[in-house]
């Protein structure tokens, strides 16, 4: 007998043709959407591979459940309902289809800006109920007014076609996209705080972080102009719902529209729901029937590539390799990805140049995958949608971002050695790593300061005078605060010169501490990093 078919088990609504594609290659497809808990946990025990979009929720313990599964796809972008560290740690590739919803989401929050502006939804209940209140429908016209994009990645960069196609004037905030390319796509990029001022329609398109989370609240509005219009097809939680409740009702923001909630679905007591100058939708910026066909047809065509060829394209957790090189890569991979995510942090302002020189016996290996870690880990907490080893490259490029690769034999003290110099501002950022024992990943180097510092967990900076008692000021900071020190090193240039002092907590360090290193003397600037 032969082997059996895989099972590809699909838990969520597809497109016809995604099925049909995974079935003409030879899979036994499995479709059943909305099942009960138990009832997944069931089929899901003998599948190869699970697709889903937002409906399944794919947790730990559904992931330990799986005991022959290899692939999880997301018919979509997002990957909120997706335990990826816990796929990756069972060894379970996680792909989704980015760029699949792009135009579609983009025209629906165009959609939602003219309908908020002209009152549409509110106007056709009125008619719908036999009346004719012409007088109550005043709208804003559209023409010569300025939107303001906070997140100009690939859905906010096609809205700001579809607004200049109406007219309208374009104001962004994005402090990791070059000017040069704002230029070209004919958007000012202003600092956040202009551009709440200047807008008179704001549209969020971010992801979700802690730093972003109720970004517009009560007192930003409160710098907004009267009468301006918030649109949210985002992320939940990104416009302080409460906040803005309050300002609809004494009109100081005059409208308002929403695609996404904190809470999905969203409870029938949300008082924006009561509010007359409040429009929604219930999370249907990606619906329409083409970007349906694009991510269920692209999801299909990459698990019928990762199972045929072994080639992971769309994979957020590893790059597209060959599975012979992985296992030698991978350690370089975790750092090269860690080395980005930490240059991206401790730089400001918008990136211009990523140089990644890699020396020693790195520089044997097929080095592409490493660059595009470098770039994942820059690039992932600036975008909104996510960024993997696929799409890393393009969206660098949508963004004028320069990338350059140099190999050398000589690696110095090591015996490999990755350097990430990134030109962000018109200044020069510097940091290189190395492997102990070929797979504990290591820091080496912070711009002029030889450091030895493990990458993880909640990291402070501070670049400070040699000078005394700066470690005991900290230390007593820190103690105050309650926040435990879980590793400090303190790294020279030259003694009674600059000093770069770095510490590790397992908790995050609060504004109030981060302000109260900053004021004191001998301190030259303070940064925080957390890696994963």
């Amino acid at each position: 007998m032969g082997t059996p078919p895989m099972k590809i088990l699909v838990s969520d609504s597809l497109s016809k043709q995604g099925v049909e594609l995974l079935e003409k290659a030879g899979f036994t497809v499995v479709v059943k959407s909305k099942m009960p808990k138990e009832e997944l946990f069931k089929e899901i025990q003998d599948a190869d591979g699970l697709i889903v979009r937002s409906g399944t929720k794919v947790t730990a313990e559904l992931i330990a459940a799986a005991q022959k599964l290899k692939v999880v796809g997301r018919a979509g972008s997002g990957l909120d309902n997706v335990d990826t560290p816990a796929a990756t740690r069972r060894g379970v590739v996680v792909m989704n289809t980015p760029g699949g919803n792009t135009v579609t989401t983009a025209e629906h929050t165009m959609a939602m800006i003219f309908s908020a502006c002209r009152k549409i939804p509110q106007a056709t209940a009125s008619v719908k109920q036999g009346k004719w209140e012409k007088d109550k429908f005043m709208g804003i016209e559209l023409y010569n007014k300025t939107l303001g994009i906070v997140g100009i990645g690939q859905i906010g960069g096609y809205l700001s076609k579809l607004a200049q196609g109406a007219s309208m004037n374009v104001i962004a905030y994005d402090p990791y996209l070059a000017p040069e390319r704002a230029e070209k796509m004919g958007v000012s990029l202003v600092e956040l705080p202009e551009l709440f001022r200047r807008a008179d329609i704001v549209s969020v398109h971010t992801p979700l972080t802690p730093e972003t989370k109720s970004l517009i609240n009560a007192k930003v509005i409160e710098t907004m102009k009267p009468g301006v219009v918030i649109v949210n097809c985002a992320r939940g939680g990104i416009v302080n719902e409460t906040d803005l409740c309050e300002a609809l009702k004494t009109k100081r923001v005059a409208a308002a529209a929403f695609d996404v909630f904190e809470d999905e679905p969203v409870k029938a007591d949300n008082p924006l729901l009561a509010m007359d100058n409040f429009i929604c939708t219930p999370h249907i910026g990606a619906q329409t029937a083409e970007a349906q066909e694009n991510v269920a047809i692209g999801i299909a065509e990459q698990i019928v590539d990762y199972f045929t060829r072994g080639v992971a394209k769309g994979a957020v957790n590893i790059p597209s390799v060959s599975p012979d090189l992985l296992p030698r890569l991978q350690p370089f991979l975790t750092l090269a990805e860690k080395l980005g995510s930490l240059q991206m942090q401790l730089s400001q302002g918008g990136i211009e140049r990523v140089t990644v020189e890699y020396s020693g016996e790195v520089a044997s290996l097929s080095v592409a995958p490493l660059t595009i870690a470098v770039l994942k880990g820059l690039l992932s907490p600036m975008m909104e949608h996510p960024v993997n080893y696929v799409n890393a490259p393009t969206v660098a490029k949508e963004r004028g971002i320069e990338v350059k690769e140099i190999k050398s034999s000589d690696a110095g003290d090591f015996i490999s050695l990755i350097r990430v110099r990134v030109e962000a501002g018109k200044v020069s950022h510097q940091v290189a790593g190395t492997l102990y024992h070929k797979k504990e990943a290591r820091v080496v180097e912070i711009n002029q300061f030889k450091v030895e510092m493990v990458p993880e967990g909640h990291l402070l900076f501070i670049h400070n005078m040699d000078r005394p008692g700066v470690i005991g000021m900290v230390g007593q900071v820190l103690g105050d605060k309650g926040i435990n020190i879980v590793r400090m090193q303190c790294a020279l240039e030259k003694r009674g010169g600059d000093a770069l002092l770095i510490i590790e907590s397992d908790t995050e360090f609060p504004a109030e501490v981060l302000g109260h290193i900053k004021s004191s003397s001998n301190i030259l600037s303070v940064k925080v990093a957390s890696l994963s």
